[in-house]
């Protein structure tokens, strides 16, 4: 599929015409992918577990332009409901977002298997189970978008967290196969990878971690952005606007990336951190 022609209108929006459904769609990243994607023209539909929270963000966009599905992408009969509540709204699928995702902060030694299994489910195996349903109807439209949500933690790795890096590795390489299995088939699927983002996920965490230590929410994002060479955590919109250009003509020759949106964490060398705060 070729590029949009510049030579259109300039008003042309950037998704008119595209139909998409977003995992984890009610709040924090989800939520802003299904705003900027309904801005942009696209039919949208939200998934995710709490049904009150997909109509209330369903309430706040144009009517028309958004559909619910309530469900866990952990259930495979949730997954076959939420493709087709899409194409019964929308008329087809162009653009599949996979963001749904959860965590448990805990070393291996201490994790049990119900935990990792559960975490393995919804951040890799949803995904999976997603792409498995949806690409039979993009190869119909000759066709198609995959983004997956991992997270800078499927390429370094978190204290505490062997379920999560684990998963989110394994998203992006997964991510990387469908590319290459279906690409002939006119099927681009690209993964972005973000840092630290300021969601009402993060906040509720951090609000009660930083209580334990007498600080802030405030003062706990500045500190996990300390080092950050953009010296800041991201908003949920920034990766919105990442996921409507995956999602777009105009990134109709990227497959199989991995985007890394990390305000440059990536580049950190974190010895060098601390000889720079020592010898700085």
């Amino acid at each position: 599929m070729a590029g949009r022609n510049y030579h259109e209108e300039e008003t042309m929006k950037q998704l008119e015409g595209k139909r998409a459904l977003i995992t984890g769609g009610g709040t924090g990243i989800g939520a802003a992918i299904a705003r900027r994607f309904v801005s942009e023209g696209a039919k949208v539909c939200i998934a995710g577990r709490r049904r009150q929270v997909l109509e209330n963000l369903a309430a706040s966009l144009p009517a028309g332009t958004v559909t619910i599905a309530a469900g866990d992408v952990a259930k495979e009969d949730d997954v076959e409901r939420m493709v087709r509540a899409t194409l019964e709204f929308a008329g087809g699928l162009d653009v599949l977002v996979n963001n749904a995702g959860t965590n448990a902060i805990m070393p291996v030694t201490e994790m049990g298997l119900e935990v990792w299994q559960r975490v393995l489910a919804v951040n890799l195996t949803g995904p999976f189970m997603l792409m498995k349903a949806a690409i039979p109807h993009m190869i119909k439209n000759g066709s198609g978008s995959i983004i997956n949500v991992a997270s800078l933690g499927g390429i370094r790795c978190l204290p505490g967290m062997p379920a999560y890096t684990a998963s989110k590795a394994g998203l992006i390489r997964l991510t990387q196969q469908v590319a290459l299995d279906y690409g002939p088939k006119g099927i681009r699927c690209n993964v972005v990878c973000p840092g630290a983002v300021r969601t009402d996920f993060n906040e509720g965490d951090l609000e009660a971690a930083g209580k334990k230590i007498g600080k802030s929410v405030d003062e706990v994002f500045v500190a996990w952005a300390a080092d950050v060479p953009l010296r800041r955590v991201a908003d949920p919109s920034e990766l919105a606007g990442i996921c409507s250009f995956l999602a777009s003509d105009d990134a109709s020759f990227i497959t199989g990336s991995a985007m890394v949106a990390d305000g440059g964490s990536y580049v950190v060398d974190v010895s060098g951190v601390t000889l720079g705060k020592l010898f700085g």
